[in-house]
């Protein structure tokens, strides 16, 4: 596929995103319908199944043999990375945007044989949209992002859920050594805040495809290393651990993990 068949991608994903985030700005004021999954922490919407449906409506429109891996059932059952992939998450932060009206994202990740093209982030309420397409840099709205510097352990900002730390006693010796820690509730933000050089690593014992697809392309594209906890290559079709950093601290987490 050429490279101007993906900006074409790049620039419809972008229009759906901004699409999908009125409608969800629109419904703020409404009375929303709560449910949880596999426990009551898990939160979905009527709105997160309503902008997912948006997505695939307006994919399979004017992409017909592409296919859609979305959170909320779309592809569930899907088993190959083969052909073009969108990889979706309608409302990343679901809790946030239960609770807070606010620091949560949509996430859309474009795929070809497994290989990431596009990766598109958009926190909804702060306006700032993340964006790349393989080989040609990542952007935060107009602006290109520059490549990452290293830093020291030490100086460190790292972004953990700290219920992680109570379930995997061996970070805790990596996170003492940081200058702090943070936890923003949604997985594509934090993400996106380490391809924005505003923290330097991000680590999580569980995510699926939906919240990393698109970050992993962003994080790319800036020089970051994006890897499970182990270290080993993203498996985009099953959920497991991630570890997104800057290069000298990734090689440390492996260091004092491993």
């Amino acid at each position: 596929m050429s490279i101007t068949d993906w900006h074409y991608i790049a620039n419809k994903a972008q229009s759906y995103v901004k699409e999908a985030a009125q409608i969800i700005r629109k419904s703020l004021k409404k009375k929303r319908t709560i449910e949880y999954k596999s426990h009551p922490n898990d939160l979905v919407t009527e709105m997160d199944m309503k902008i997912e449906a948006f997505f695939n409506e307006a994919i399979q429109k004017e992409f017909v043999d592409h296919v859609i891996l979305g959170e909320e059932g779309t592809g569930k059952d899907l088993d190959t990375l083969k052909g073009i992939v969108w990889i979706i998450d309608p409302i990343d932060g679901t809790t946030n945007f239960v609770h807070q009206q606010r620091h949560f994202a949509i996430s859309v990740g474009v795929y070809e044989d497994g290989v990431g093209k596009v990766g598109i982030i958009y926190d909804v309420m702060a306006d700032e949209l993340f964006r790349a397409v393989k080989g040609e840099g990542a952007f935060l709205n107009d602006c290109k992002l520059p490549m990452l510097p290293d830093v020291a352990v030490n100086e460190a900002l790292i972004a953990v859920n700290f219920r992680w730390l109570l379930k995997e006693e061996r970070l805790i010796p990596f996170i003492k050594k940081c200058r702090g820690t943070r936890s923003y509730g949604s997985a594509t933000l934090e993400m996106a805040a380490v391809a924005a050089d505003r923290i330097d690593a991000y680590i999580s014992l569980n995510l699926s495809p939906w919240d990393f697809a698109a970050g992993a392309i962003l994080l790319q594209e800036v020089g970051a290393k994006v890897s499970t906890i182990e270290g080993k290559e993203l498996n985009f079709l099953k959920s497991g651990s991630v570890c997104v950093a800057k290069k000298g601290i990734h090689q440390q987490i492996q260091t004092d993990l491993y």
